[in-house]
């Protein structure tokens, strides 16, 4: 009897943990949000997926961050680029002004 107790307090403290942290009650909207939807999905594992993850912020967040480093990748290699042409071109006009300087 005293192992039933044990293992039923354990389990309340963990339900109690489940609670305070809001895991309970984001369950719960999920659940109840494919409850009410009109069609059913094909796969109820993948809904819950999909509305948990899209509880979080960051997803809008981490698409725009990698779109726009996508972009500066972009402005990188182009300046990466116009640097090599810019060198090349230096190199060009150095050994002239050595050549006028020694005269």
């Amino acid at each position: 009897m005293a192992h039933y107790k044990a293992v039923d307090s354990k389990r309340e403290q963990f339900r109690r943990f489940l609670e305070k942290s809001g895991v309970l009650d984001t369950l719960t909207k999920v659940w109840v949000a494919l409850y009410e939807e009109p069609e059913k999905p094909n796969s109820a594992l993948d809904f819950l997926k999909h509305h948990l993850g899209a509880a979080t912020p960051e997803n809008p967040e981490i698409e725009l961050l990698r779109l726009e480093l996508a972009e500066v990748k972009e402005k990188y290699e182009a300046v990466v680029e116009e640097n090599k042409k810019l060198k090349a071109k230096l190199a060009q006009y150095e050994p002239l002004q050595e050549e006028k300087c020694a005269e």
